[in-house]
């Protein structure tokens, strides 16, 4: 019979999306068939699975740490924000509604049903389900609501473990309170509490554990060192975005736009030993960029507007026109071009100028592109030559579709996808695209080629990369809790 365990947290980035990961690889390790489950997310970094499926990416992460494909029954409902007050809604991986949030929760009679479905559909394929909720689970003002923490808990009678952040201070007070406000139900399907992100010796934190246990009657399963590891997390996405330290000898500034998504495309580039990558917000800070970079949107047209107050676009014109070599992707693909036209008001409607760079018009359509897509990189002219030939793979989500009057496409591929490249200004639909080693390579060669530098033999393998961050990440778990008795916790009761 399928087992099934929830991770819950007092708080957001209290580490829940890490614990599931690292949990997921460890029962992986010990021979079970392991899938993450979150009934609903919110995030602006999706993925498409290769029916053509839109789920959160921290589930694909924790998909990749049990070492099986992402399923878009891992995350049913997905909400991307495309305001301040309202989200696209994505159920089973398909658009369903643009909703305010006090009109989405009166949708949870058509929608609990899907994720309870979902849930019990994915047990039939696997021995462990690994359930993270989002949030707290003491919302006391959404509990009527609820579909995702102790609401779906009790629906499928699946106990849960609390994670609390001790980094953060008031760690034993977030717990006892959340037990506080908990009913007797929600306390009884309490497993334990998981104390993550302490710095120090663990032994000073006894007589307040002890303490925690005998006022909750819930015992700490262990506490989890600050751990120096490098796995995609979407509470800490900002986080991620600033914690790059200047080292590479090529410079490549990512322009941080307000509604930016899918920033993970740059997470393996950022990687290489060679490259300094930088999320900016000023001209100033485009200065002296190697190589510029505006990527994905939910709101292309309003960032656009955002880079315009801002002089970003003309400075990107000035630096294109001092030989800097620009990309965009997907949104910043779109900005690329001369114009962007909505008629139909997918984002803020009328109609836009773009930077101009790229021959070519993008009309946002009624529909959203989904899609997995693969093949080669065209034999380009100009800068862009060192991708020529070289294959890649990625996905797709995107509301319009781009008109390219002239130029080269950027690539060919079995999905018609579309990307455009002329002289040293490129963009592309793909997503995933600059996760491809060669791709990186290359390009960083490049890039040092112009600055009249020895390329040198520098290289990163972000595949194996991953894989050792997510045994890393298992090897803390199993050091710093009591991982048999977990087990026996969960699969003999």
């Amino acid at each position: 019979m399928t087992k099934a365990l929830m991770i819950l947290g007092t708080t957001s980035n209290a580490g829940k999306s890490i614990v599931t990961a690292g949990l997921a690889r460890v029962f992986k390790r010990r021979g079970y068939r392991v899938a993450p489950f979150k009934a609903q997310n919110m995030a602006l970094n999706s993925f498409i699975t290769k029916d053509g499926f839109e789920m959160g990416r921290a589930q694909v992460v924790q998909a990749e740490a049990a070492g099986i494909e992402p399923d878009v029954r891992m995350n049913p409902v997905l909400l991307k924000p495309s305001s301040d007050r309202k989200s696209q809604v994505i159920v089973m991986g398909k658009v369903y509604k643009t909703l305010a949030a006090r009109d989405y929760y009166k949708e949870k009679d058509k929608l609990f049903p899907k994720i309870i479905e979902a849930f019990e559909s994915l047990k039939e394929d696997y021995d462990l389900i690994l359930c993270e909720g989002a949030g707290s689970p003491s919302e006391i003002n959404l509990k009527d609501q609820d579909m995702v923490n102790t609401g779906f808990a009790k629906k499928t009678q699946t106990p849960f473990v609390i994670v609390g952040d001790i980094d953060r201070g008031g760690v034993f007070a977030s717990l006892a309170g959340t037990m506080l406000l908990f009913d007797q139900e929600e306390r009884d399907l309490t497993r334990g509490f998981i104390i993550n992100k302490f710095r120090g010796d663990p032994s000073i934190l006894e007589p307040g554990l002890r303490q925690l246990e005998d006022i909750t009657k819930v015992p700490v399963l262990g506490v989890l060192p600050y751990l120096d590891i490098d796995i995609e997390d979407e509470d800490s996405l900002s986080d991620h975005m600033n914690r790059f330290r200047k080292r590479g000898r090529v410079q490549i500034a990512v322009v941080r736009i307000p509604r930016i998504s899918n920033a993970t495309d740059f997470h393996a580039l950022s990687l290489h030993p060679d490259v300094d990558l930088t999320y900016v917000t000023s001209p100033q800070e485009l200065e002296e960029a190697d190589m510029i970079i505006i990527p994905g949107s939910k709101s292309t047209m309003d960032d656009f507007k955002w880079m315009k107050e801002r002089g970003l676009d003309s400075k990107v014109l000035q630096r294109k026109t001092a030989g800097v070599p620009i990309f965009g992707i997907c949104g910043g693909y779109q900005m690329l071009g001369d114009w962007m036209e909505d008629p139909y008001g997918v984002e803020s409607g009328g109609q836009l100028r773009g930077l101009g760079l790229l021959p070519m018009t993008t009309v946002f359509s009624k529909e959203k592109t989904t899609v997995q897509c693969h093949g080669q990189v065209k034999d380009l002219e100009g800068f862009y030559s060192c991708w020529s030939g070289l294959d890649f793979k990625g996905y797709e989500i995107h509301m319009g579709q781009s008109d390219l009057r002239e130029g080269q496409n950027l690539h060919t591929n079995s999905s018609e996808s579309q990307g455009a490249c002329q002289g040293a200004v490129a963009g592309t639909y793909v997503h995933g695209f600059l996760d491809q080693g060669e791709i990186i390579q290359n390009l960083v060669e490049a890039l040092l080629k112009e600055k009249n530098l020895d390329p040198g033999k520098e290289s990163f393998d972000f595949a194996a990369y991953k894989e050792e961050q997510f045994d890393k990440l298992a090897d803390g778990l199993e050091e710093a809790l009591d991982i048999d008795a977990l087990e026996k916790m969960i699969f003999q009761g």
